[in-house]
């Protein structure tokens, strides 16, 4: 080979380095951790990840392509939560991502340094996540699911419903910071509407069963179903006691309504896992979670079950209908 060939090929082939590094960098597959507080079985946690998918394939992510996603469902167990924390974690993900606060709190324990987001959770600064919304300050930031304020739309929602409730019990978890700041909303706005409230505690079944039928004993009683991974494993439960006692309720989360409860209002879980996506694309793309604030909900569903209001004898009113984003016939 002549001299001139020679240096031709080699400066061709030194080009040519690059590219291939830069080939081989954008092949390479990034993996996503989910850890969910639902079961694997359950609508609600499928219809969340199918509209994460959404939002990473909007992207420009492809599941089996240039990304892989391993999936854990906690079913609201104490003991899951901290061993698939702890698995997660051990597949060297890019970035995880939480549903619910005990997802949050087994990750954080698991780890300080692989980047998650959360959808939704409840006051992620009291919970010891993140040191501010504006600034979150470590490997953790995401969505929150809501404002306390929000909470006392629920008891006059309840209120327009059946005029007549004068009872309203608050089932709360009080081992989480929300069971006390969603309480304290309902408790500034319940003089003004002339009602009277019973906290019902939530974690022990048996318990919550008998403190629900010792409250319906009393007429002109009603119920608030404040947001908690317990209330969601058990709506279910939640839903059947308030059919049994007839006892108009109110819910946070529309997939309670389709689950036969009668109204809800409160922020879109679904598009919150679609908007999750976009931070995880950032996270993947070199950003870090301390530098993106924690968002609040930007989208919030009020939707009504028809089939339940006759059954408890209630005509929804003209007004909330006229409101409603959906209704269940």
């Amino acid at each position: 080979m002549k001299r001139r060939e020679f240096i031709t090929l080699l400066g061709g082939a030194a080009a040519a380095w690059p590219l291939a590094a830069r080939a081989q960098q954008a092949e390479r597959v990034r993996r996503i951790g989910v850890l969910m507080n639902f079961s694997a079985d359950d609508a609600e946690g499928q219809a969340r990840l199918a509209a994460f998918r959404q939002g990473l394939q909007q992207a420009g992510w492809s599941v089996g392509g240039n990304i892989r996603i391993d999936y854990r469902w906690a079913a609201d167990d104490a003991e899951l939560f901290r061993k698939y924390a702890a698995e997660l974690v051990a597949l060297a993900p890019d970035v995880i991502l939480a549903s619910g606060n005990p997802s949050v709190a087994a990750l954080q324990q698991a780890t300080r340094s692989v980047p998650i987001v959360f959808a939704p959770i409840g006051d992620a600064v009291a919970s010891g996540f993140v040191e501010s919304l504006a600034r979150p300050g470590g490997n953790i930031t995401g969505f929150s699911a809501f404002e306390y304020s929000l909470s006392g739309k629920w008891l006059e929602l309840l209120k327009e419903l059946s005029p007549r409730v004068s009872r309203a019990a608050i089932v709360r978890d009080l081992g989480l910071p929300q069971g006390s700041g969603l309480l304290g909303a309902i408790q500034s706005v319940a003089p003004s509407l002339s009602v009277e409230l019973s906290p019902i505690n939530v974690g022990d079944t048996a318990a919550f069963e008998r403190a629900v039928a010792a409250f319906a004993r009393s007429t002109n009683g009603g119920l608030i179903v404040t947001t908690s991974p317990w209330a969601v494993a058990h709506r279910d439960l939640i839903i059947a006691l308030a059919a049994q006692h007839h006892l108009p309720a109110v819910y946070a989360f529309r997939y309670f309504v389709t689950s036969g409860g009668l109204i809800s209002y409160g922020p879109s879980s679904i598009d919150q896992f679609r908007r999750a996506a976009g931070y995880i694309d950032r996270f993947l793309r070199g950003e870090k979670p301390a530098d993106l604030p924690v968002q609040t909900p930007t989208k919030y569903e009020l939707v009504i079950n028809l089939k339940t209001a006759r059954a408890l004898g209630l005509e929804i009113p003209p007004t909330v209908l006229a409101r409603a984003d959906e209704v269940i016939e």
